[in-house]
């Protein structure tokens, strides 16, 4: 289910059946689940659009879900329903990550720009990692010399400041750097920090 979906986890076969039946009225498409274990059995990781689940239900609630999604590494936005009294709980859940919560009886209109934003969050999300993923590769391409202007590039660092750097000739950090924009599909010094700071980043998170 790579096409967005809202995932509706409720034990309530009436309020399952109610809030389908309003997606699809408007145009969004839904898959429900009776519990969140049934859910978790079928979730794929490359699900896209957003879950919508009740926080109090048989089993695991919806909490629960969202604390295992999150262990799972997905990064779905999660809307909770809730009824007035689980309001603080609710809260729990929005500092844990959820996107939203929404009270029982949700007006229709609100539910549906609710869930509209949490799936074009989520569409984002994966377009970042995707992009992400395409400049890593590129940055794969790179020779050591190439890495390290580079670096000293996305630092500010202009190209006779790095020639001292690095004991070479500015004429030689020009080919370095041409070479460098060209695997890495940079037509601009502001492409070039952008890529520099995300190699950053990635070392940052590979650690030592």
């Amino acid at each position: 289910m790579s096409e967005a979906t809202v995932y509706l986890v409720d034990d309530d076969a009436a309020i399952r059946d109610a809030l389908a039946l309003l997606l699809s009225l408007k145009g969004m498409r839904a898959q429900v689940y009776a519990n969140a274990e049934d859910f978790l059995g079928a979730h794929r990781p490359d699900w896209r659009g957003c879950l919508l689940t009740d926080l109090r239900m048989p089993g695991l609630s919806g909490l629960d879900l969202q604390r295992e999604l999150r262990q799972r590494g997905s990064e779905l936005p999660v809307v909770v329903l809730t009824a007035h009294g689980d309001v603080g709980t609710a809260r729990a859940a929005l500092k844990a990550g959820a996107f939203d919560f929404l009270e029982k009886p949700v007006d229709d209109q609100l539910l549906v720009d609710v869930l509209g934003h949490a799936i074009a969050h989520d569409a984002e999300l994966h377009r970042s990692a995707s992009e992400r993923t395409r400049v890593l590769e590129r940055l794969s391409r790179l020779t050591p010399r190439e890495r390290e202007v580079l670096q000293l590039l996305s630092q500010g660092l202009q190209n006779r400041e790095i020639a001292t750097q690095l004991q070479i000739s500015p004429r030689t950090v020009e080919v370095y750097k041409a070479r460098m924009m060209e695997k890495l599909d940079c037509r601009t010094l502001a492409d070039v920090i952008r890529v520099g700071l995300m190699q950053e980043g990635a070392a940052a998170a590979a650690g030592p």
